[in-house]
């Protein structure tokens, strides 16, 4: 499959769908979940919460740092994440923006 055109589509259809696929995996949904019901979220606690590898779950958290979604910060020789709280907010518009919007059902269709 070749790599998508981004070029062709608006900055708002590519932040989307940016948005879309990172929250898109049933593992960063849970990372997410995770760090949103936790006082502080060591990665390590992740490995044990989800059962995935720790590579694994270093790459779900990196998707989920670049989309601004979740920060962390060094505790130790450990990493402490959290949300956040910008990058959620503007997350939560544009999906908001695009779920609020109606389609037209005036016409027949099928």
């Amino acid at each position: 499959m070749g790599t998508t055109r981004n070029d062709l589509f608006t900055e708002a259809q590519n932040q989307l769908s940016a948005y879309a696929k990172v929250i898109g995996h049933p593992a960063r949904i849970a990372i997410l979940e995770y760090v949103m019901n936790s006082e502080s979220c060591i990665n390590g606690d992740l490995v044990e919460e989800l059962g995935l590898a720790q590579a694994t779950i270093s790459q779900h958290l990196n998707e989920l740092k670049r989309m601004g979604l979740i920060m962390g910060s060094l505790s130790g020789t450990r990493m402490c994440y959290c949300i956040n709280p910008e990058g959620w907010k503007k997350m939560k518009r544009v999906l908001t923006e695009f779920l609020n919007t109606d389609p037209k059902l005036n016409h027949l269709c099928c």
